[in-house]
């Protein structure tokens, strides 16, 4: 795990304090207001506003004219319509609040999702021959369309006309459509740009009502349009939060039944929905369909009307999120191995990995996963039958889609955004893909632009925590990306106690600051991952929420981060200085010598901790951690220097190579047969003899 870069905005408190006066916020919401440049009372009430006034006419958006009378005009012949969307959840979402429209305005109108198993992503021309010899004449496409020249193409010499609607990244060349609506195009000037695909079909509604019927549309559609924008991990600013937070209220008394089976199937019925339950929830479970090749069951729960069928499927959604869990950990553990034996984080920009026998259908979070953990771009490729379906996740600052364009001479298909996007590639091209990549990667990364970071709105003490405080950052909400839940920072905290949690799968802390003692929860990390140990100072970044229990309502901080504090470095930097000297021949006093000496049972602790640790005979960790850790683990004073003389001895006796580069060790076992004799051990003998 590379060490996370802490960029800490440092709003002006006197600012906040005007703020907060102004506007009745708690000075901890206006600090956190002001951190994001909000600093002015007109400023946060366009910022936090979510009245319907203040969206855009979606006449504004380029070629929308041409969609709603090509679509008007298709309802009033009765030509079949066909909603093309996607199999994510914006796909799904779009699709079925577009075809719902259209249904209630009489259109003969039904949908096509390509499968993600057989078909891949977007349109084909197999699609359109199947879809003209059913009889359509007219396709609406929704969250897709934008980059299917040829298909397009295709589509109008058959004689169908298609009206795109779509949000992802435009190429230089538009497809021929009737219409094209999408925000991005660069001879645009709508004034929000960050719609999700859905978004696109929510205005086009709009545009087919009139401004007039707004507040009938926002109930009808809202609960699924946000649904859709906020899985999409689109920018919750602008637009996006007025239909969001209407979106959010409307879903907790929806009209739709499918969405009120799920939300009872997964268990937040009746609960307080936000954004994160979109995240964290229900959109896995929606997206869970189209992973396992059966988006048509996620499309069927939002457009029935049969109570019985809505519980059922909403049920085999969160069964299949569960199969979905499944193949995703297998695929996981496949990369890992690889991965423990080909990645050299000091080196490696990018990975790129394929496998047969992989499931398609969940490599995106795979590749998710994975870019969370190594801090770098990850596409992973399921190959099956000589053709590679690939799907990739990259980090702010490198643009995967330009990335793909850049090799796109060796993909059939690619799309997507900045962050994320999908291929198809021949099996005999992959090779030399990952080559090019990997290039281009080499070229445009800078390796300090791969450091994990940790944007802070604020360093705070602790007056600045209390209940009413916390509550009141609930105005800023709904929190997303670009509006994010505020992320605190407090320096020198003392860690009175940790207790491991969930079979030691998380960690709750005891610190304390100034006398005041918080609960700290520490998620994905058990006890022995932990770079710090009982009684060590930290720095910790953090989320604030209430945590209630048994009614008793009380603070606690949601880890995001956590750091030595400088006295703890420091301590660190002045034992060192004491082994390189020794390591230089230096002299040390036998005081000095005795700080640095391991005795058996040191010796014990690090070896055991090595080996147990080490996944395919490596195992690599900050030298500060893992003197902590080790220290926590077997109660023994293991300081960093006693640490790297463990490991000069297990290398003397041919245990282990290790080396030592930017504060990352790489520790690498070595085959051995029988019992090792460290006993005639050169560094031991000479330590002992020093501290005599």
């Amino acid at each position: 795990m590379k060490i996370k870069k802490w960029l800490t905005a440092t709003p002006d408190l006197e600012t906040a304090r005007s703020l907060s006066t102004a506007c009745g916020f708690s000075p901890l919401a206006a600090a956190v207001l002001c951190a994001r440049g909000v600093d002015t009372k007109e400023k946060a009430e366009t910022f936090l506003a979510t009245d319907l006034e203040h969206l855009y006419d979606p006449m504004l958006l380029k070629d929308m004219d041409l969609a709603v009378q090509a679509i008007k005009d298709a309802i009033q012949k009765k030509e079949k319509i066909i909603v093309f969307g996607d199999y994510d959840v914006d796909g799904i979402t779009s699709t079925c609040v577009l075809l719902r429209y259209l249904r209630s305005k009489g259109a003969n109108a039904d949908y096509y999702i390509p499968n993600r198993l057989s078909e891949g992503y977007g349109l084909s021309c197999s699609a359109m021959d199947t879809l003209y010899k059913q009889g359509v004449r007219t396709i609406v496409t929704v969250d897709s369309g934008v980059t299917a020249l040829e298909e397009i193409e295709h589509a109008t010499e058959l004689g169908m006309r298609v009206i795109v609607t779509d949000h992802h990244e435009c190429r230089e060349q538009l497809p021929v459509a009737t219409a094209v609506v999408n925000p991005r195009r660069s001879d645009c000037d709508y004034p929000f740009d960050e719609l999700a695909g859905v978004g696109v079909a929510f205005k086009l509604i709009c545009a087919m009502e009139g401004l007039e019927n707004l507040p009938k549309i926002i109930e009808n559609y809202s609960d699924l349009v946000s649904l859709g924008t906020v899985a999409d991990v689109m920018p919750i600013i602008g637009e996006n939060r007025i239909i969001v937070a209407h979106g959010l209220k409307c879903m907790e008394n929806t009209k739709n039944l499918g969405l009120e089976m799920l939300l009872r199937e997964s268990g937040q019925k009746n609960k307080r929905l936000t954004a994160a339950t979109i995240s964290f929830v229900l959109a896995p479970r929606i997206n869970a369909a189209g992973r396992m090749g059966n988006t048509e069951q996620a499309v069927e729960l939002f457009l029935t009307d049969n109570p019985v069928r809505a519980q059922e499927l909403a049920a085999l959604l969160c069964e299949q999120n569960k199969q979905r869990q499944t193949a995703e950990n297998d695929i996981l553990e496949q990369a890992l191995v690889s991965l423990r034996k080909n990645y050299n984080p000091l080196e490696d920009k990018i990975i790129v990995l394929d496998g047969e026998g992989w499931h398609h259908g969940v490599i995106g979070i795979v590749s998710s996963r994975l870019c969370d953990r190594y801090a770098c771009p990850v596409i992973l490729i399921a190959v099956d039958e000589g053709i590679g379906k690939g799907s990739g996740r990259s980090m702010s600052g490198f643009n995967l889609f330009e990335a793909l364009t850049n090799s796109e001479q060796l993909l059939d298909k690619y799309g997507g955004h900045e962050l994320a996007a999908g291929l198809t590639i021949k099996q005999e091209n992959i090779e030399q893909f990952k080559k090019e990549i990997k290039q281009y990667a080499n070229e445009h990364i800078n390796p300090d632009d791969l450091l994990p970071v940790v944007n802070i709105d604020c360093e705070i003490t602790p007056d600045y925590i209390t209940e009413a405080a916390v509550d009141s950052i609930t105005r800023l909400e709904p929190f997303g990306m670009k509006n994010t839940q505020p992320i605190f920072s407090m320096y020198d905290m003392y860690v009175e106690e940790i207790t491991p949690i969930s079979s030691d799968k998380h960690v709750r802390l005891t610190l304390m600051k100034d006398g005041v003692t918080y609960t700290a929860m520490l998620f994905g990390t058990g006890a022995g991952g932990c770079g710090f140990a009982q009684g060590n100072f930290v720095d910790v970044a953090f989320n604030l929420e209430i945590n209630e229990f048994r009614c008793h309502r009380t603070v606690q901080m949601i880890l995001k981060d956590v750091k030595l504090s400088d006295c703890e470095i420091k301590a660190d930097e002045k034992i060192l200085s004491l082994y390189k000297r020794y390591m230089s021949d230096g002299a040390l006093t036998a005081k000095e010598a005795q700080a640095l000496y391991p005795d058996r049972p040191d010796l014990v602790a690090v070896w055991r901790h090595i080996i147990s640790r080490a996944e395919e005979g490596i195992l690599r960790v900050h030298s500060n951690a893992l003197s902590r850790r080790i220290q926590w683990e077997s109660k023994r004073e293991i300081n960093i220097g006693k640490l790297f003389v463990c490991l000069d001895v297990f290398s003397e006796s041919q245990l282990l190579d290790y080396n030592f580069r930017d504060n990352l060790l790489n520790i690498m076992l070595k085959p051995f047969k029988g019992k090792a004799d460290i006993s005639k051990s050169v560094v031991l003998a000479t330590l002992r003899s020093m501290s005599k």
